[in-house]
């Protein structure tokens, strides 16, 4: 359970800041307005706490976990939000960056 517990938090995690990020980009660079820009600001702000909520204690290891997700998770919006297609590249690294991820977050410890 611990697992699928930290699992959830970095999909929340990366809903909070992609998201975050996607909505500043949309308030300001495509003139959406400041609102949208404020929605994603309030979002990135989100996405600071979910992190505390994992159960490692380690900050530097959840945040360098957190980037595999963040790599993987950015395709797959831009898929999803913006119509971008991912080449076998973009894929076999985001593939690499989870396999990190995992390796990084849950890989077997001696003592922590």
């Amino acid at each position: 359970m611990p697992i699928l517990r930290s699992a959830a938090l970095f999909v929340v995690a990366a809903i909070f800041e992609i998201g975050g990020a996607w909505l500043v980009w949309q308030g300001v660079r495509e003139h959406r307005g400041w609102l949208w820009a404020v929605g994603g600001v309030i979002a990135l702000g989100a996405y600071g706490f979910v992190a505390t909520f994992q159960p490692d204690a380690h900050f530097g290891r959840i945040l360098a976990a957190y980037g595999g997700i963040f790599v993987a998770g950015s395709i797959l919006w831009g898929v999803v939000a913006d119509g971008y297609r991912p080449d076998r590249w973009d894929i076999a690294g985001a593939l690499v960056c989870l396999g990190g991820m995992a390796l990084i977050m849950w890989a077997p410890r001696n003592g922590g």
